[in-house]
């Protein structure tokens, strides 16, 4: 067991909670975030005793700091929270529109700002955002989400600038497998597959993976990575 503690900003279910599990495999403490302490807490404890688990909604930044004050210190911290949002100009929400801008930028940013004086000025400390590959490869009803994913790679470069030595990196899975959103789609997967060099998609453990290195690699920052098996070459 070392002495890092990564948190893991919505790390109960998907690739958040993947990473989470690889975090202590390494020998590194981690907390993860989500809605409803008792859950939270549940999940932490099936990981095992280097996990731990805070009630966080990032949705609604101004209890972040309330909510965060208990943690730290902090050597990595991982944004992963995301949601999901069909939206088109043609028919558009503004309220689901607004969550989600809030969720993922504003949200993002203020998190970033509670931990950082819990975070050491070192090219050691990494910070990683989740973006999405919808911002080079819009969909109908990505409106939303294709924007904010523009949007999280100019945080990253603010940041990123703001912040060094502290590293800031921003990571853009594709269409992962083996995820649950996905996992139980088979016809619309053999379709996506068939797209990629190879003919296979990127997995959690890919994203886990490529998550880690931006996290421990001391030359690596302000870049942008695509996980996507390259679908978008074919």
């Amino acid at each position: 067991m070392t002495d890092r503690t990564i948190v893991v900003v919505g790390g109960t279910q998907g690739i958040g909670l993947e990473l989470a599990k690889d975090v202590v495999a390494r020998g590194d403490s981690v907390v993860i975030t989500g809605r409803g302490q008792e859950r939270v807490e549940q999940i932490a404890a099936s990981i095992g005793p280097a996990a731990s688990g805070v009630s966080l909604d990032i949705s609604e930044p101004e209890t972040i700091a309330e909510q965060l004050r208990g943690v730290g210190p902090v050597h990595g911290l991982v944004l992963a929270a995301i949601e999901r949002d069909a939206n088109s100009v043609r028919e558009y929400s503004i309220e689901r529109a607004r969550r989600l801008v809030t969720l993922k930028l504003i949200g993002y940013t203020e998190t970033v700002h509670t931990l950082l004086d819990r975070m050491e000025p070192s090219r050691d400390t990494g910070i990683v955002l989740f973006g999405g590959r919808a911002k080079d490869a819009p969909y109908p009803g990505s409106t939303t989400v294709a924007t904010i994913n523009g949007g999280v790679t100019g945080l990253m470069n603010a940041l990123a600038l703001e912040l060094a030595p502290i590293r800031v990196n921003a990571i853009h899975p594709g269409i992962i497998g083996d995820s649950p959103f996905w996992a139980d789609k088979a016809a619309a997967l053999e379709g996506y597959s068939a797209r990629t060099p190879g003919g296979e998609l990127a997995t959690m453990a890919d994203i886990v993976d490529a998550v880690q290195f931006l996290l421990r690699n001391r030359g690596v920052s302000a870049v942008n990575l695509n996980v996507d098996r390259g679908w978008r070459i074919t």
